[in-house]
């Protein structure tokens, strides 16, 4: 099964934190996270709307292959479901943070 977000195996080295005033590697021409967040969500949006018109042209007899309507809706569904998992695990670390007495 291919990942529909694209996040599984685009883990890396841990890279070292710049010194103050040295250009982040975000800012060096690479996505940063935000980036990266926006366009998953952008496919995730894309695949449900996908699904939806499926549904409706499957209803309407525009479209007679169940098959493709089921891969749809099930690619939408777990696109959503990594994304939201995806939230979650940013919540847990910002909460975890917060935590944090100084």
């Amino acid at each position: 099964m291919t990942d529909p977000l694209g996040l599984i195996g685009k883990t890396g080295p841990l890279q070292p934190t710049p010194p103050p005033g040295a250009a982040r590697p975000d800012q060096a021409g690479g996505a940063g996270f935000r980036e990266l967040l926006q366009e998953q969500i952008a496919k995730v949006n894309e695949l449900q709307k996908d699904a939806k018109e499926a549904v409706e042209d499957l209803a309407a007899g525009r479209r007679d292959d169940l098959e493709g309507v089921i891969i749809a809706t099930r690619k939408a569904d777990t696109a959503f479901k990594m994304l939201l998992q995806v939230r979650n695990k940013m919540m847990d670390a910002y909460e975890e943070i917060n935590q944090i007495r100084i």
